[in-house]
């Protein structure tokens, strides 16, 4: 299914409230980035609370704890020596409860008191909600449903730039695009790679072999590398590609995966590609960003749609000899490289 296009306002509006202190009632977090989402839940703490009352003020439930009573207590409870309460609710689904839970927390969210700020934040239980509970989402949708979406290389790029800025280094545009690539792109992983990077590098400039040392590629990067070596006719470094994941410990049945969904999108962009379509609806039906979008494309240009073809049927026949047979799984990832290479080299 196609992942519909995220809706940047709500995020763009909570930026505006915490800048001009001038936060709502109800929220609800959700998304990808987990690095953002966590910053601005931040933001709203250190804006609402203050250290000295912050124990009497904050009030934070999971579903651990979560009771539809205590959770009440919490949003109605007057705040402590200051002006506002933050109630922080985790995991929660409202719409999984039932006739009589539900009924509770519309009449809660309903009439949530203005020196309270209430966050719920959905990262282990998806967001998810039933529309069909109609009392339930016109109590939800007052609030705001802010996405916290994986960000674009245009706001990546100078996000990474300033970090390692922070730490006395400097990187070129080049290689913020080619950490990005190799670590997934979220800012969650980009943070903790860029403190490796600047503990291990000595120099003022940071170099690829400086990335490359201390930083684990994720498998789709190294599948998306170990595709492009095949269109352009590089057998044996694919096959180095290839034993560098196996090395990572990945489990072939995983590498297998990766490879399918990998050339299952490049034959849709080889098909866009045939009937003079744009990026933009790859990005659509593959629910992916403009950065790996773009890559794809340009990816498919190196492959015929009858390749494509191929490569599908080449994977599911080793999928099914994987599990259906005693063959070494590593050698039939091997085998199926070096099939893939002769049928890239027949064009």
């Amino acid at each position: 299914m196609a992942k519909q296009k995220s809706d940047t306002s709500a995020f763009e509006r909570l930026k505006l409230a915490i800048r001009a202190k001038n936060v709502g009632n109800l929220y609800f977090f959700h998304g990808e980035e987990m690095f953002l989402l966590n910053h601005y839940l931040e933001s709203l703490r250190k804006l609402l609370l203050d250290e000295l009352t912050e124990s009497f003020n904050y009030h934070r439930l999971n579903n651990e704890n979560f009771d539809l009573r205590d959770f009440a207590d919490a949003v109605e409870n007057l705040p402590m020596m200051a002006e506002h309460t933050m109630v922080l609710v985790e995991d929660i689904d409202p719409f999984k409860l039932n006739e009589d839970e539900r009924n509770k927390m519309v009449d809660i969210l309903s009439d949530i008191p203005d020196y309270c700020t209430l966050v719920f934040t959905y990262v282990t239980v998806p967001w998810k909600p039933d529309k069909r509970l109609k009392k339930l989402w016109d109590a939800v949708s007052k609030g705001a449903i802010v996405e916290f979406a994986r960000q674009e290389p245009k706001d990546l790029i100078p996000w990474i730039s300033r970090h390692f800025a922070a730490k006395g280094k400097k990187i070129p545009n080049d290689l913020c695009s080619y950490l990005m690539e190799i670590t997934g792109g979220t800012m969650t992983a980009l943070s903790g790679e860029i403190e490796k990077i600047c503990a291990y590098s000595g120099a003022e400039h940071i170099k690829k072999s400086d990335i490359d040392a201390v930083t684990e590629p994720v498998l789709d990067a190294v599948v998306f590398q170990m595709t492009d070596l095949l269109g352009q006719g590089k057998y044996g470094p694919a096959l180095t590609k290839l034993q560098q994941l196996l090395k990572m410990q990945q489990e072939p049945i995983a590498i297998l995966g990766a490879v399918g969904n990998h050339f299952r999108r490049l034959g849709i962009a080889r098909t866009l590609l045939d009937n003079g379509r744009q990026t933009g609806e790859l990005m659509s039906l593959c629910g992916m960003g403009s950065y790996p979008a773009q890559k794809t494309m340009d990816g498919a240009r190196r492959f015929s749609a009858a390749f494509c073809r191929k490569a599908a049927e080449l994977v599911l026949e080793t999928d099914y000899r994987m599990k259906t047979s005693f063959d070494d799984q590593d050698r039939l990832l091997e085998l199926l490289i070096l099939q893939l290479a002769q049928e890239a080299g027949r064009g």
